[in-house]
């Protein structure tokens, strides 16, 4: 089944491209329709990022390729949707 969402907590440095540039290199790929970057943290070399990619048929290898071929580093995959729908996931229990 092909992959339809990915949300992945990621580590980049400071230096090297910006998040509008890497958000353009990862939209880029085949079936990848949007790209959602947010900084969640940041620190006098790094900063933490929440990447969102949604699409038809999202190949995880090249979106983690281009991340690390830009000095990324995957910290976790938070969510992972795939098949023929999209399912919305169940609220943590600190978000009740």
């Amino acid at each position: 089944m092909a992959i339809k969402r990915l949300v992945l907590d990621v580590l980049k440095p400071i230096k090297g491209i910006s998040i509008v540039e890497l958000a353009e290199k990862i939209v880029e790929h085949r079936g990848i329709d949007g790209v959602n970057i947010s900084v969640t943290d940041m620190d006098v070399e790094t900063m933490g990022l929440m990447i969102v990619v949604e699409g038809e048929n999202i190949d995880f290898d090249n979106v983690k390729n281009t991340l690390e071929e830009e000095g990324c580093a995957i910290h976790s995959i938070d969510e992972v949707v795939s098949g023929s729908k999209m399912v919305e996931g169940r609220r943590g229990r600190d978000e009740m």
